[in-house]
Parts: structure tokens; sequence; C-alpha cells
């Protein structure tokens, strides 16, 4: 069959292949097939589903239909407060799931480390988020290590904001649709990930690694560290909004 390459990754080369994707298999590839069993058995609908391995060792994922939002101009639907607290219901979703299990490793949950827009799937006119792809660095964590990087992603945290009361306010929304008790960690981890990402994109590119370099050359590296120093210089409003 034909083989169409996917837009929208910065690290793996995807293939949509008939109703399924192909893949190359990550460092974590047999992690990430056990979790992906565990939402298959649970019934959970909000990733895609372990199909096996092809004749060229690549893994073979179920496509999931639907919008994923890559650009940066997107539909109205996908940034508004239903799609935002849709998120974060989805987040809690799996980390329900995952707590306790031995996939967890002890820690709280298992953790995406990767959610953003461009790892989301939308449906319908207005788009709603249904499931989330490229679980390649899933891990055992703490919940708020995935509800702070929600926060930064889907809240667009960063100078391009132009009101930042709003903008704590729809960090409020994500933590509140989470359900998330304690907040009082929630900007230190966001600058926390902003942080580890420049500094992971330095490292790789001075290694060599093509996407990182390609990253690099785009501007990537200055536009995460403005978006750190947007946050620490906004902290104040996001510390109101948690309390």
């Amino acid at each position: 069959m034909s083989e169409t390459p996917l837009p929208g990754g910065f690290v793996n080369s995807v293939v949509r292949v008939g109703d399924t994707v192909r893949r190359t298999r990550g460092r974590r590839a047999a992690y990430v097939r056990d979790l992906l069993r565990l939402f298959e058995r649970s019934g959970w609908a909000g990733a895609p589903r372990f199909l096996g391995v092809d004749e060229r060792g690549r893994e073979i994922l179920s496509f999931l239909p639907g919008h994923v939002a890559w650009e940066d101009v997107q539909p109205d639907g996908v940034g508004s407060d239903e799609s935002l607290a849709r998120v974060a219901e989805l987040v809690r979703e799996f980390h329900d799931l995952t707590a306790g299990t031995p996939l967890a490793e002890g820690q709280e949950v298992v953790c995406h480390n990767d959610l953003s827009p461009k790892n989301t799937v939308y449906r319908g006119a207005e788009p709603r988020p249904v499931a989330f792809i490229d679980w390649d660095i899933a891990a055992p964590g703490r919940r708020v290590h995935d509800v702070a990087h929600v926060c930064w992603q889907y809240a667009g945290l960063g100078p391009a904001v132009t009101d930042p009361d709003a903008a704590a306010g729809r960090v409020r929304l994500i933590c509140d649709a989470y359900g998330l008790r304690e907040r009082g960690e929630v900007v230190e981890t966001v600058l926390w990930w902003q942080d580890r990402c420049r500094r992971g994109i330095e490292a790789d590119a001075a290694a060599g690694l093509a996407y990182a370099v390609g990253l690099r050359e785009r501007g990537v590296v200055e536009q995460v560290r403005a978006c750190h120093d947007w946050v620490a210089e906004h902290r104040a409003a996001f510390d109101r909004a948690l309390r």
C-alpha cells in the first residue's frame, strides 16, 4: 500500500498506510507499547492502538482521524475555553488509569511529557480534543508535570500573550478542569519545563542531532527562552489566579 507522510513531526518520520500509522521505534518502544495496551484494555479512546511491527521494523499504530493542530494558525475552537477544559479532563483520565499500575513505577502516574496542540487530535465542527498522539517519551512522573506542560503549550504562555491576567485565568481553568488540588508548584514547573526544553535542544544541537539543529536554526531556542522570561516576569499574576 502507498505511504503518505504525515506533517508536524520534528524528531521522527511518520507515514500513514491505509488506516494505520507507521513510525520508527524509539528507545522506550516496549514501555510505550505496554502503555498503549493498558489504554486499550481499559477502553480509553484517547490514544492510538498498538498493532504490531511491520516488515521494516516500524511500529504499526491505528490512525486516529481528525484535525491535528500542528500549524500556528488554527480554527477558533481549538483554543477555546471548552477545548482547554476537555484537554485537562483527558489528561486526568489517563493519569487516573495509570496511577498505581506497574507502569507508574512507584510514581504518581504515567506522564505523556510532550502534551501540546501539535500532539492532539481534534474533531467536530467546533473542534474539540479527543485523543493524544506521540507517546514516545511517556514515563513515570507527577501529575503536575503534565498539567504544567498543558498550561504552557495550550494556553500559549509567552510574549505573544497580550493580557497576562487573561492567560492566568486560562491556567486556572486548566487546573480546575483537571481537578488539581495542590497548585503551588504549577508556575515553577512551567518554568522548569521551559528551561529543560531549551537546554535539551541546545545539547542535542551541539551533539549534531539533525532535529535539534533544525530547531535551533529556526530560532526555537530563543523563542523558548523568551517564553521562560515572560512567565517569570508575570509570575505574580499566575500565582494570584491559582491561589
